[in-house]
């Protein structure tokens, strides 16, 4: 269930994320909905932006990920600009690493333009990894 309310989460690397939550509890049991939110975001951060030395969620690409109770994730993303040459390939990269996540159903890419992505969306692993301080 999409549903317009958000919380933030906390990932490893400090960078809040908006994580849905359901009007009513989710049927997933909280133990697998931290697993399943763990090994997306470690999906996530290997698909890698080709023209950019940093995984697209460092980048703060992804801005939602919703997963619903019948484990279909859909995931908002952007890119760093709409003439990204890479456009046309990693929503399906997305899509893929997403899918591949056991207890995942089917991974839905939406590409968002607001807000516009720009620098201060990164983390500071990123950052760092970019020389961008």
């Amino acid at each position: 269930m999409v549903c317009p309310m958000t919380d933030e989460t906390k990932t490893d690397s400090g960078e809040s994320v908006a994580v849905d939550t359901a009007e009513r509890p989710s049927t997933i049991p909280p133990d697998e909905m931290s697993r399943l939110t763990d090994e997306i975001v470690g999906a996530l951060k290997t698909v890698y932006d080709p023209e950019i030395p940093a995984d697209i969620y460092e980048l703060g690409l992804i801005y939602k990920v919703d997963i619903d109770d019948d484990r279909m994730v859909t995931i908002d993303m952007t890119l760093t600009t709409p003439n990204c040459p890479s456009a046309a390939e990693l929503p399906t990269q997305v899509e893929n690493a997403v899918a591949s996540v056991a207890g995942v159903r089917e991974a839905k890419v939406n590409i968002v333009w607001d807000p516009p992505w720009d620098p201060s969306r990164m983390s500071d692993e990123a950052r760092t990894v970019l020389n961008m301080w």
